[in-house]
């Protein structure tokens, strides 16, 4: 099974990672979290992450978080991934201000989904600030996450929200107007939510008052 990991059969790979998850056995963790810092399908990957959590977690937790410190950024971004699939409270540890700016979009857009589900109550609002320095990154995709995991944190955005909606650049105005929005009506579109959005900060415009 361990060897259908490697294969350049895609398919064969993806059932070796069937097949280990359906018999767990620790021993299989240190070659699965391995694999997942490497393999380029989606799909995989997906059965890879499935097969660690259906491991003791005791086994797959202190691998994981360090894994979230690799060099390699699918490696950090599948081992938050896999973190927030697990949903063990101690995977907040990895959540670190680092990852959450990660200059790899793909490893901040984890660790953003991870950090939503993995926060301790009471740390919601800190949180909302941390991600709240994002606001404006990327594009389309990156910015959509963003708003989603921000939108997940509930009234803990309200006020960092507000402040970024006068802040002086113009696409993080923006992109909290849309997720101000989005944290109204959670069924809005997105892209109607930034168009919307767009109009709104180009009116309020810091230097227009009065013209």
């Amino acid at each position: 099974m361990l060897r259908g990991l490697e294969h350049g059969d895609s398919s064969v790979r993806l059932r070796a990672a069937l097949a280990v998850g359906s018999a767990p056995d620790p021993a299989f963790v240190p070659r699965l979290v391995q694999r997942c810092a490497v393999e380029p399908e989606f799909f995989v990957r997906d059965m890879l992450t499935w097969a660690l959590t259906r491991h003791p977690v005791s086994m797959t937790l202190p691998a994981l978080l360090t894994e979230a410190g690799s060099d390699r950024a699918q490696a950090r971004s599948q081992a938050l991934h896999t973190l927030s699939k697990i949903g063990d409270a101690r995977g907040w540890q990895a959540i670190t201000p680092a990852l959450l700016s990660d200059a790899d979009d793909e490893v901040a857009r984890s660790a953003w989904r991870a950090a939503v589900v993995l926060v301790p109550a009471g740390e919601e609002a800190g949180l909302a600030a941390e991600l709240a320095t994002q606001l404006g990154r990327g594009g389309r995709d990156t910015q959509l996450s963003l708003s989603q995991a921000l939108v997940a944190l509930g009234d803990a955005i309200v006020p960092v929200l507000l402040a970024a909606t006068t802040a002086p650049g113009e696409r993080v105005r923006t992109h909290a107007l849309a997720t101000q929005r989005l944290l109204r009506d959670p069924d809005a579109g997105f892209e109607s939510a930034i168009e919307e959005a767009k109009r709104v900060a180009v009116l309020e415009r810091p230097g227009q008052e009065g013209r």
